[in-house]
């Protein structure tokens, strides 16, 4: 793993590049089959971009997630038996893609959030012989869910896709909590130092202690003493950090402190999701930072306040409760 791993998917694109980018993933009504919300060459590039032979597209200066379809391949949810979700990547071909390299100890790492930044979930599906993945649904409850495929096709890049799946019923949408500098979990108190600026790399460093003393045996998680993602309230821009050091390479201690070196692409409202393991099991803290203007505070939910759709979605039954954080 390479030292200060810098946000999956983040560039520093032009104010005016971000700007028609956002809302790209926002819900602007009903949700749609993941065919219909693909970008394709002519909506998403302008006229000096390219498409192929390593040149630079739109989609190279965009926040990761905000796209359904990127470089060829494509996020498809499909039909799954009741408490399951499954979802395919298609490649360049449109063949479901069946080779992907191991990055962060998986093959694929599945997030998911509510529109409103409630109901975090990270999990790691399994492969079937046919290019499926399929996992015990994440989507704890209903309402308008975003989910983001980060993975890496053998041979390829990177890629961070995203798409939206609704779970009918009744929705309530929740607030984004106010920005805090220290948050408790399972019985953990993690403190946040460090703010992020737009447009630079910030130092963002999560403190771990329990009962008042620190945490000082944090135990390897996919790799790494800690994860985090943010996501940016409104479109869900999606960015996926890991801390600098490794575990076991004689330098990285193991907490209570955990660095990260995180770009964000713009003033705004994010929720910071912190993943660490400690005493055989993985903890998530949550938090919202203001990066930028500190008058761009949180605002209301952007989801909708009526029943959820009641037609049909990629999985039959997701409810598991209310919305939580959890893994597998």
């Amino acid at each position: 793993m390479n030292t200060a791993t810098k946000l999956s998917g983040f560039a520093l694109g032009l104010a005016a590049v971000f700007g028609t980018a956002y809302g790209v993933g926002h819900l602007a009504g009903p949700v749609t089959p993941a065919a219909d919300t693909r970008h394709d060459s002519a909506g998403t590039h302008s006229d000096d971009s390219h498409d192929g032979g390593g040149q630079a597209t739109v989609s190279d200066h965009l926040p990761g997630g905000l796209l359904v379809s990127d470089k060829g391949y494509t996020l498809q949810p499909v039909a799954a038996p009741t408490g399951e979700f499954a979802f395919r990547i298609t490649g360049p071909d449109g063949a479901p893609v069946t080779r992907y390299d191991v990055a962060h100890d998986k093959r694929m790492h599945l997030i998911v959030a509510r529109r409103d930044l409630s109901g975090f979930r990270h999990v790691h599906p399994e492969l079937d012989a046919d290019g499926t993945w399929r996992v015990d649904s994440p989507l704890d409850g209903p309402g308008v869910w975003r989910a983001f495929a980060d993975f890496t096709p053998s041979g390829g890049q990177p890629l961070t896709l995203g798409v939206d799946v609704a779970v009918p019923g009744a929705l309530d949408p929740r607030p984004l909590p106010a920005p805090a500098t220290s948050t408790t979990v399972d019985g953990y108190t993690v403190t946040l130092g460090g703010t992020p600026q737009p447009g630079r790399t910030s130092t963002l460093t999560l403190t771990i202690s329990r009962d008042g003393k620190p945490v000082t045996d944090l135990e390897p998680y996919l790799g790494a003493y800690g994860h985090l993602v943010a996501l940016r309230q409104g479109d869900l821009a999606y960015l996926h950090v890991h801390p600098e050091g490794v575990p076991g390479d004689g330098r990285t201690p193991a907490g209570p402190a955990v660095s990260f070196a995180a770009e964000v692409p713009s003033t705004g409202a994010y929720r910071l999701y912190l993943d660490f393991r400690h005493g055989g099991a993985v903890h998530t803290a949550e938090f919202t930072v203001v990066a930028g203007d500190t008058a761009a505070a949180p605002t209301a939910a952007a989801t909708p306040t009526a029943t959820a759709p009641a037609a049909p979605t990629p999985t039959a039954d997701a409810g598991h409760g209310a919305p939580g954080h959890g893994h597998s």
